[in-house]
């Protein structure tokens, strides 16, 4: 039988984006995404979404009430499903046995409990959230162990990881590279890819299709951002040698990926990665390889995630170093606060870790963001894992509404995301309102430096070494950026 009804449980970042562009794409297939939180399914329902993602909103207004909704009735949506999309959170472990690296499944394991109490028919149940390899195996366990007085029911379990980036997210789900399914291999199983698959062909051609065995699937998505993530950390390690060797990491960069076995994505240097898959996945994949006492290959991969730390605590450290090695009741300005352009995410994100070695130094933070909610940014700085002193922080720092009012009367501004709209900043009204002298850090690499040090802003960034500002500047100059 044809698919007819989705349900996708998880209204978040994954689920969302993707159930709203195949509503969009197969109007004649009913989806329903369907959340435990009432605050989240009343967000989806509203003006303002609960997620910030260019193009998203116009997606789910042409759909929502017609072929797309978003529920809280999570029973009622099993029941009616051909096929299910798991699309939960899988954060990192916190406690217990591997603790800081192993994927914590309960919410999949919740999820897959639910669908083997309420169904009453046979379904495809398709993981959309990262998971360890065989992770299938112990959802598909579950159901058959719950489903055993109910013989007509039967699953079929497919994996169908995502990879969209986000910030680009619509664009990747109309336009994907590739989908990836794996599924079991059998009649059953393949039947089940088949039916995947041509949801999909409704707007993307068969060869950007891929179908595997479950377990490879599940694999590829930690490998692809595994590699991603690698690219950074390179990039970033030898923006280091830049700095101390009078080397331009950009033109290394440039150079480097123009061979066409590399190529250029990913090869930015910055403060690092954040989100909320690289650090979780590559911790994961560690985790994996130890189990499978495969330990030259996990401390591999924990070197990236070694080196991303390293970045952004290196970059924290040189803003200290070049405000006279202290900033103590020092006012400074952070302009960005999600993890990447694009996206209200904050999750991993360099900006926090900035904001606590500058916080835990004395400083008097200033933050804007322009996506970022007020409420998100006090929350991940006050968060029991980056500070045992929540009133200090609220004390010393102050959120702002426009990027003008945060940088006024501050010693140095830190740049932390890349958001265009920094880009085209009046830098001169800026210079203007800050204390003397006046310092910009440019963590991503987008600003104007040779401008900026016209007006008389002495700068820094990653991986290049700046000649410094005249000693006969005058700074009251009216230079124009």
């Amino acid at each position: 039988m044809p698919i007819q009804k989705i349900c996708c449980i998880g209204a978040g970042y994954v689920g969302g984006p993707t159930c709203s562009v195949i509503a969009l794409k197969c109007p004649d297939i009913k989806v329903t995404v369907v959340d435990k939180s009432q605050e989240r399914i009343d967000q989806w329902n509203s003006e303002k979404l609960p997620i910030y993602e260019p193009g998203l909103y116009d997606v789910v207004k042409q759909r929502r009430g017609e072929n797309l909704f978003f529920s809280t009735d999570i029973d009622n949506a099993i029941k009616e499903a051909d096929l299910i999309f798991i699309s939960v959170n899988t954060p990192t472990k916190t406690f217990g046995n591997g603790k800081g690296r192993a994927a914590d499944l309960k919410y999949v394991e919740s999820a897959a409990r639910m669908i083997a109490e309420v169904a009453n028919s046979s379904k495809i149940v398709v993981e959309k959230s990262t998971v360890p390899v065989r992770a299938a195996e112990s959802i598909s366990n579950i159901l058959t162990a719950n489903t055993f007085n109910k013989p007509n029911v039967k699953f079929q379990i497919l994996s169908n990881p995502e990879f969209l980036a986000e910030g680009t997210a619509i664009n990747d789900l109309l336009y994907a590279d590739r989908v990836l399914i794996g599924g079991e291999d059998s009649a059953e199983g393949h039947a089940a890819i088949e039916e995947l698959c041509k949801v999909y062909e409704r707007w993307l051609p068969r060869k950007n299709i891929l179908t595997t065995n479950t377990w490879s699937s599940e694999l590829s998505k930690l490998a692809a951002n595994a590699f991603l993530a690698q690219r950074i950390s390179s990039i970033n390690s030898l923006s280091a040698v830049c700095e101390t060797t009078g080397a331009d990491v950009s033109e290394v960069a440039r150079a480097v990926g123009w061979d066409s076995r590399i190529g250029p994505k990913f090869l930015q240097a910055s403060i690092g990665f954040g989100g909320s898959c690289f650090k979780k996945d590559i911790l994961n994949l560690v985790y994996i390889c130890e189990g499978l006492n495969l330990p030259e290959v996990a401390a591999y991969w924990q070197q990236v995630i070694d080196m991303n730390d390293y970045q952004k605590s290196r970059f924290s450290a040189k803003v200290i170093e070049s405000l006279f090695n202290t900033v103590t009741d020092k006012r400074i300005t952070l302009l960005g606060f999600a993890f990447k352009k694009d996206t209200g995410d904050t999750r991993e994100s360099p900006a926090i870790d900035v904001a606590k070695t500058l916080l835990d130094e004395g400083a008097k933070l200033h933050v804007y963001d322009p996506k970022v909610e007020h409420s998100q940014i006090l929350e991940d700085l006050t968060h029991p894992q980056v500070t045992e002193e929540p009133e200090h922080v609220r004390k010393s720092l102050t959120i702002h509404s426009d990027p003008y009012e945060a940088t006024a009367g501050t010693h140095a501004i830190v740049l932390c995301t890349e958001w265009d709209e920094f880009v085209s900043l009046d830098y001169q009204r800026i210079y203007e309102g800050m204390m003397k002298p006046a310092y910009v850090f440019d963590g991503r690499k987008i600003l104007d430096h040779q401008k900026l040090q016209s007006i008389g802003f002495i700068v820094q960034t990653i991986g290049k070494r700046l000649s410094r500002n005249s000693p006969n500047r005058v700074w009251g100059s009216k230079a124009q950026i």
